[in-house]
């Protein structure tokens, strides 16, 4: 009798630990959501082409819906906005994909990874549905390497050292733009 419920108790406790860790796993890579009662993750900073001289204005709030991140591009001296933040725990180093869950205004978009202590920066576009939400999954191999706006011929991106993620308008177009973002991962 004493056997058996010894024998149940590590059971127990082996499938709680097990639960436990798959649950910690799942977290550790979920790095931005809008939730019911507010947003879980990143904190967000405006970065617009200004800090070169450009005239394009973005912005973003939070509700209790998504971020929303608008403004409006003008190509006469940059032609960017975008949303950036530093993430607080590392991504684990076998994460293959990126998945967002957005909602856009049918412009191209582009996700901006950096690595820790690095002038370049890891680009992947995606097309946006005009006012449809939609499940975005880029593949980290797809990202390709740049600085200021110009590919580069370097290494690949390393999950493991991504330490900053941003979402970019820069589809040299001038106008508005509109995107909504309720979840970001890396998977």
């Amino acid at each position: 009798m004493l056997n058996s419920v010894y024998l149940m108790m590590r059971a127990c406790l082996f499938f709680f630990l097990v639960g436990l860790f798959v649950s910690m796993n799942a977290s550790a890579n979920l790095l931005f959501e809008v939730l019911d009662d507010g947003p879980v993750g990143l904190e967000w900073r405006i970065v617009n082409d200004n800090v070169m001289g450009g005239r394009s204005r973005g912005d973003f709030e939070i509700s209790e819906e998504s971020l929303s991140f608008f403004g409006a591009t003008n190509t006469n001296g940059g032609g960017f906005s975008s949303i950036r933040s530093f993430l607080d725990e590392p991504v684990p180093s076998e994460s293959k994909k990126m998945k967002l869950l957005i909602k856009g205004d049918g412009r191209s978009y582009t996700v901006i990874l950096r690595e820790r202590r690095s002038r370049a920066s890891f680009w992947a576009t995606f097309e946006s549905k005009n006012g449809l939400w939609q499940e975005v999954i880029i593949p980290l191999d797809s990202f390709w390497p740049n600085w200021r706006g110009r590919r580069l011929d370097y290494r690949p991106i390393e999950p493991a050292k991504i330490r900053e993620v941003g979402l970019m308008i820069y589809d040299g177009d001038d106008g508005p733009f509109a995107f909504d973002v309720k979840k970001i991962e890396i998977i």
